[in-house]
């Protein structure tokens, strides 16, 4: 092997470990753990009907796919958070049109990523954003419910029969549910009071400064290619994530016979490293100042509500339940989203940002599914993808292609789309990617039409034709299954 072979290699290697550190570090505690217990909790203790009422396949049209998207709008996490909560609500009976609406609009057009797009680069960007991402977002989940409307039957009856009997949802199963997500909430809103030092300890500790520079040269941030870093507070997180999987490990998957002290010390270690994470830590010559935040206090109140509300308020079948299927969760999920953010990071070093202006420069089919193809393979955390975006556009881009990678990059990561697989198996999934690379590249080439000069009625005129021949298909297809369901009783009653 040549010498630029293996310093190649060695380089590869580097930048992913770097970046699935970096992305342990930054993103894993505060949004997906709350994430994963929230679709422990949707799966345990929320009954099917509370589900199906709003969401479930034989829901009004009407109702579950705008309901799907106003779910997803109030949430501002990233797509492998997301990921974790259309489990637990395609689990619980969710059809797969409304599940898979909630999946894509939840990343691309919460009201924040909107907001904040609009401030960054324009309103009238986020508004395209905002507009393209509802219609496609119901467009693709009507497709998907079409494609795959007997598999979904088929789950729908099994779920009948596997939750058959339940009732309303208890109150205090609500109220856990609910601060689980208001935990959530508190770790991924960037609000000015939620960051707000509110007092500060330091920590007398000269080498911390040379601990943080080697980490600086081990993984170097660079945000033009969404390289993190990784700071001291970081790497402490990550031994305690590594604790965590250890004690749960071996708490949780006999937690539905007996739980044991191995399972209190993973639910404590999750509490305590949900708090560290909240701090504030500063490297300095001097040493470390480590802050108390708006956000350290909120969280501390929430895990205290959730603990005692647990103990409290849920009986001890539904606690077994909730960390069994949370932890369920875990372990199919968490592996493929290693892997994904792994292969990200080495992806992103072969990536060339000069690449940008020569091929998504005009708003031409090519460029919009370039924008495309930048979405997924320079994957971004929510918000972070907007000032990305406006370096795009310094470089070149053109709006049309920048909407495609705006509406791609929370969608179509590669952990992401391994994730979806284990969930819905890789032919729905594979199917569901198709369907918004190409409804991505389609929406950037609409709004860069209208930035060329396209007239907005004939734009407006394009999306009510599209949206008025799928609801015509659907419906069609809705009167032929009737059609077939009576005449199959008929036949039976005969």
């Amino acid at each position: 092997m040549s010498a630029d072979v293996a310093e190649l290699l060695t380089s590869l290697l580097r930048s992913g470990l770097g970046n699935l550190a970096a992305y342990l570090a930054a993103h894993v505690l505060l949004c997906l753990v709350p994430a994963f217990y929230i679709a422990g909790a949707m799966s345990a203790l929320v009954p099917k009907e509370s589900i199906t009422r709003f969401l479930g396949r034989s829901a009004p049209k009407f109702i579950s796919y705008p309901a799907a998207a106003l779910a997803g709008s109030v949430l501002a996490v990233c797509s492998c958070t997301i990921v974790p909560l259309f489990a637990g609500i395609y689990k619980k009976g969710a059809g797969i049109g409304p599940a898979i609406t909630f999946l894509f609009f939840a990343p691309a057009g919460n009201i924040l990523a909107l907001a904040y797009t609009g401030v960054a680069i324009g309103a009238d960007l986020a508004f395209a954003r905002l507009i393209l991402s509802l219609t496609f977002g119901i467009g693709i989940g009507m497709i998907m419910a079409l494609i795959f409307r007997r598999s979904d039957q088929q789950r729908a009856e099994q779920a009948d029969q596997t939750f058959a009997g339940r009732g309303r949802m208890p109150r205090a199963s609500a109220l856990f549910l609910l601060l689980l997500v208001a935990l959530l909430l508190t770790g991924t809103l960037k609000i000015d009071w939620l960051s707000t030092r509110l007092a500060e300890v330091h920590l007398a500790m000269p080498q911390a400064e040379a601990w943080q520079s080697a980490l600086d040269r081990l993984v170097p941030a660079n945000p033009a290619s969404g390289q993190e870093g990784l700071s001291l507070h970081g790497l402490a997180l990550i031994a305690l994530l590594g604790l965590i999987g250890v004690a749960a490990w071996r708490g949780m998957e006999p937690v539905l016979e007996r739980p044991s002290r191995w399972t209190w010390t993973a639910l404590g270690l999750v509490a305590a490293t949900l708090l560290v994470a909240a701090l504030s830590v500063q490297t300095s010559a001097s040493g470390l100042t480590i802050g108390l935040s708006g956000r350290t206090v909120l969280v501390g109140l929430e895990l205290i509500a959730l603990g005692w509300l647990g103990a409290k308020g849920l009986g001890e079948h539904e606690r077994r339940a909730w960390l069994w299927e949370s932890w369920r969760f875990v372990k199919q999920i968490f592996p493929l989203l290693i892997v994904g953010v792994f292969a990200v990071g080495v992806l992103r070093q072969l990536i060339q940002p000069a690449w940008i202006q020569a091929l998504a420069g005009e708003n031409t089919a090519l460029g919009n599914l370039a924008g495309v193809v930048f979405g997924v393979f320079m994957y971004f955390p929510t918000l972070v993808e907007v000032p990305i975006a406006n370096m795009f556009l310094g470089l070149g881009m053109h709006r049309g292609p920048l909407l495609a990678y705006l509406m791609s990059d929370p969608e179509l990561s590669l952990q992401s789309i391994l994730m979806i697989s284990a969930i819905i198996g890789r032919l729905k999934a594979w199917t569901y990617v198709a369907w918004v690379a190409l409804f991505s590249a389609l929406a950037g080439w609409l709004y860069g039409s209208w930035v060329d000069g396209v007239s907005a009625w004939l734009v407006a005129g394009y999306l009510t034709v599209f949206l008025g021949l799928l609801t015509a298909g659907m419906a069609l297809v809705g009167r032929n299954q009737k059609l077939r369901e009576a005449s199959a009783v008929s036949l039976s009653a005969d």
